[in-house]
């Protein structure tokens, strides 16, 4: 049996009086992807930021490699951010737009010290195991593309090795063809290094594409999970379907939509 690399269990969250993630658990195993799906506030990025150790949880655990992750000190914090990343949707506002890439580059580098002997060589590998040249990282952030800069967010994150990526939203604000190319990149790194990736996303074709696995969330709850193609193939609930039916395609039947929005209602809330 392999020990999962992450597993969360009975995760929730509050703020004040509004719950946002709610008895949320799932193992994610090493060199595996898992797709987390929902509309917005379904809870899927909360999730991702107690995961990452943005957001502390109310309740419930989070285990890495069987160790529960605490987050009391700065070296607590350094160490679980050594073991796992995250990417945003939108890279430019995640870069300091006074630094150049290759030194956004080299400050994880020196703050976990590694590879900080040799930063330009590490630098200049990162760069090119993204697909990027040494001159994009003399560039500044405003000075590349969306997916130059997705990119450079991509080599920044395996800058410290990493085992796990969290990646929230990382190709929406992409156009379709760039989204592929990203997708691609991302598919080979795990491949070539057997890193594991949570996948947040609205987008069911690029779960599709990315994840072995799936959970679909809703007001904050898992209600349903498994395999990524058997659950988007042949969904089990009603909310499930709902997403898969909503997508606009050749013989889209808007009768089915209807029909599963009041299977929805009829569901009831707290049903998973």
């Amino acid at each position: 049996m392999t020990t999962p690399v992450l597993s969360v269990m009975n995760l929730v969250k509050r703020f004040k009086d509004f719950t946002a993630v709610q008895d949320v658990s799932f193992e994610l195993d090493p060199g595996a992807s898992l797709g987390i799906v929902g509309e917005s506030g379904s809870g899927k990025t909360t999730t991702a930021r107690i995961l990452a150790g943005l957001e502390q949880a109310t309740s419930g655990a989070v285990m890495f490699d069987g160790e529960k992750v605490a987050a009391r000190s700065r070296q607590d914090r350094l160490k679980h951010a050594r073991r796992l990343q995250m990417i945003f949707q939108d890279p430019y506002a995640s870069f300091d737009p006074r630094l150049t890439i290759a030194e956004s580059i080299t400050e994880p580098l020196h703050l976990h010290k590694t590879g900080s002997d040799r930063p330009q060589e590490r630098v200049a590998e990162l760069l090119d195991q993204v697909g990027l040249s040494t001159r994009a990282g003399q560039s500044r952030p405003r000075d590349l593309s969306g997916g130059q800069r997705q990119r450079a967010a991509i080599a920044r994150a395996l800058a410290v090795e990493p085992r796990v990526l969290v990646l929230d939203e990382a190709v929406a604000a992409l156009d379709v063809s760039i989204q592929a190319q990203i997708l691609t990149l991302l598919d080979e790194l795990r491949r070539e290094t057997g890193i594991s990736y949570v996948f947040v996303s609205h987008d069911l074709a690029v779960v599709r594409y990315i994840t072995d696995s799936a959970i679909v969330m809703r007001h904050g709850r898992v209600v349903e999970h498994g395999p990524t193609e058997q659950l988007l193939r042949s969904p089990q609930h009603p909310y499930t379907r709902l997403l898969l039916d909503s997508i606009p395609s050749p013989g889209w039947d808007l009768d089915r939509v209807a029909e599963d929005r009041r299977a929805l209602d009829s569901y009831g809330e707290n049903a998973c």
